[in-house]
């Protein structure tokens, strides 16, 4: 008897709903389970996997960044691999995410830029 096959997890942690929705969609149609946060604080108040997942936080969100829930994480010993979205992102994001070593994907999401670095995220 075969064991079943766990898909990797992928939680999406994004204030607007649509995105949420479009991004839970199409990761589920790739093969990921996927869990979603509508804000920083919610995502740090969840129970998440020790391992075969990855989060994509949105930079902007209500309340605390994604960036600052994501450094509140690292300070709990989460060590889940990351992708921060966000449109235009200053230098000092860049720096901030770059010395973090979490790659940014630009808004809008188009083409396979999150996809790829999702896998890439699991599987390095």
């Amino acid at each position: 008897m075969l064991a079943p096959v766990s898909r990797p997890v992928v939680v999406v942690v994004d204030d607007d709903a649509a995105v949420r929705s479009s991004l839970a969609f199409s990761l589920d149609l790739q093969g990921f389970d996927v869990s979603t946060c509508e804000s920083g604080e919610a995502l740090l108040s969840r129970a998440l996997p020790a391992g075969g997942a990855c989060l994509v936080l949105d930079e902007r969100l209500p309340g605390i960044s994604g960036m600052e829930a994501l450094r509140q994480l690292r300070q709990r010993d989460v060590t889940l691999p990351a992708i921060l979205i966000t449109s235009h992102p200053k230098p000092d994001l860049r720096a901030a995410a770059a010395a973090a070593g979490v790659p940014i994907v630009e808004k809008p999401l188009i083409g396979d830029a999150l996809m790829t670095s999702i896998r890439r995220a699991l599987t390095g």
